[in-house]
């Protein structure tokens, strides 16, 4: 009863387990951060292309749109545990050689599109299997909270990360983002050894083909009354606006003209933004309403990228940015609890890995889609053009909100 009575915040870190997994990923987060504004830095630096920079960023993202299926199925039919600690180990030997080339002056646009694809492989098992490890280090009540937390904590390094890498990549070079990384990477992976969780009940798995549980699974979410229009809502945020996030080089070098600090900028504006949303839905802790905090945070998003794109002030478009990094939190951590709250136990590592196959799989499609359009138009008009379409979409979801609340957010 006393622990009931404690902030949502702490009572999420009064649990062993999750306070441990947290801990450990709280500096793979930061120094994977110090990685990614580096190697976006880098891809800017090897080609000057924003078609460089989207074929970068698909590279990165493409490979969730094959294996996030496979990996979710494959994460409901074994204990998770073990799988996100072979992840992680394929992750630290993926930091170590960007590192080593890079150090050595090996580093070409080829090396790091491939180093970059060897990340991608290995995320979806790495992601889905955290999100089917957190809902078993707290009870069933903490669910939106230790969600959003753990959120909080991915993006206020968006915040932090970025912020060091500003200081470090002018004095050491960008191998000393990639070098940190792989000390970040070490001390998640040491902890992840401390984990101590019973192995979940597979007792009841069909032990089918696996692709018949990736249709399984897909069947199950766009049945699901709740989960169809939230999953709506989240492919056109992820394809028409997310993108910009992967694109900020371009901004950084092309529109700002404020080089490799505009970039650490405007990355911190975003992961600041992100991180006050999550630190928000931590905060408020109960799932009621939660249906119609998507849809605001959905719709804001929206706006605050059409204001990030009309401007060519560095500040204004920081200020910008952390209202997208805001809203677009807002939306994809209140999506992401709501899911996890209304799927079946039997059905999460798939239907979670539809959450991530969207929200880090589909922006592939958005960045290279918008950084071809971007060498005609520019990235300022190829955007808001993005931005509308995200907006128009919200016409046909929002007249079903109160069905949707229905379906999402009063499961027994």
């Amino acid at each position: 009863m006393q622990a009931s009575t404690k902030p949502p915040i702490l009572r999420c870190l009064s649990h062993r387990n999750y306070a441990i997994f947290e801990g450990g990923l709280f500096s793979n987060y930061a120094t994977g951060w110090m990685q990614r504004v580096g190697a976006g830095w880098l891809a800017w630096e090897l080609s000057g292309s924003p078609v460089w920079l989207g074929i970068i960023a698909a590279a990165d993202l493409a490979p969730m749109l094959v294996l996030a299926p496979i990996a979710g199925a494959w994460t409901d039919r074994v204990n998770p545990l073990p799988l996100i600690r072979l992840a992680q180990a394929g992750l630290l030997i993926q930091a170590a050689l960007m590192a080593l080339f890079t150090h050595m002056g090996w580093m070409t646009i080829e090396i790091l599109f491939g180093l970059t694809i060897l990340a991608g492989v290995i995320y979806p098992f790495h992601s889905t299997a955290r999100q089917s490890i957190i809902p078993a280090t707290v009870p069933r009540i903490d669910f939106p909270s230790a969600i959003a937390l753990d959120s909080a904590s991915y993006h206020s390094n968006r915040f932090i990360g970025p912020a060091i890498a500003a200081f470090v990549i002018p004095v050491w070079g960008v191998a000393g983002a990639f070098i940190a990384h792989v000390v970040g990477s070490t001390i998640c992976l040491t902890a992840l050894t401390f984990l101590r969780l019973p192995p979940p009940d597979r007792s009841n798995v069909k032990r089918g083909a696996l692709f018949s549980d990736v249709a399984e699974g897909m069947r199950y979410a766009f049945n699901h009354p709740g989960l169809r229009p939230i999953l709506v809502m989240l492919i056109f945020a992820s394809l028409s606006v997310r993108p910009l996030q992967d694109m900020l080089p371009g901004f950084a070098g092309g529109v700002f003209n404020s080089g490799a600090q505009g970039l650490a900028w405007l990355t911190s504006a975003f992961g600041l933004g992100a991180m006050s949303g999550a630190v928000y839905i931590a905060s408020r802790g109960a799932l009621s309403g939660l249906t119609r905090v998507s849809m605001l945070g959905y719709l804001g998003t929206a706006l605050a990228a059409l204001g990030f794109v009309a401007t060519e002030n560095l500040m204004v478009g920081v200020v910008f940015g952390v209202m997208i990094g805001f809203a677009i939190n807002v939306m994809s951590t209140s999506i992401q609890a709501l899911m996890q709250f209304a799927v079946e136990d039997r059905m999460r590592g798939r239907v979670m890995a539809l959450y991530l196959l969207i929200f880090r799989g589909t922006p592939a499609f958005g960045a290279l889609a918008i950084g071809l359009m971007a060498d005609h138009y520019g990235l300022q008009i190829s955007f808001a053009l993005a931005a509308t379409l995200c907006l128009a979409v919200l016409v046909f979801v929002a007249p079903g909100r109160a069905k949707m609340a229905q379906a999402l957010e009063n499961k027994k």
